[in-house]
């Protein structure tokens, strides 16, 4: 039987400013591109490039080499920039007076959400 990898709930979302907090590009600032929370992973602007080797195909004007690309990285190596302070931050959660649920920084108390 294969193992099952337990799925747990990412505070990260598309387009999210974060700083890498761990690995060979720790301090590097970037925006969240893509997600995949199925294997608690994500591909941040700018960081954790991949050399990928692809096939010249002229039908779709593909040229052939090497090609860099930004790969993933696991989404405990990233935190969150607060917009309002500035700093790297852990998500809180807080419900609003209109009753939107909106994430919060964990240290000036300021939306983190847009």
């Amino acid at each position: 039987m294969a193992a099952v990898a337990e799925k747990t709930r990412i505070n990260l979302k598309k387009n999210d400013n974060v700083q890498v907090i761990a690995g060979r590009d720790a301090g590097k600032q970037g925006k969240i591109l893509k997600v995949i929370p199925e294997k608690n992973r994500v591909v941040v602007q700018g960081v954790a490039f991949v050399k990928k080797h692809t096939k010249p195909n002229p039908q779709r004007n593909i040229k052939g080499g090497i090609a860099e690309r930004e790969g993933t990285i696991h989404a405990s190596n990233v935190m969150v920039l607060c917009g309002e302070c500035g700093k790297r931050t852990r998500i809180g959660h807080k419900l609003l007076g209109d009753g939107r649920k909106v994430r919060i920084c964990r240290k000036c108390e300021g939306v983190v959400d847009k």
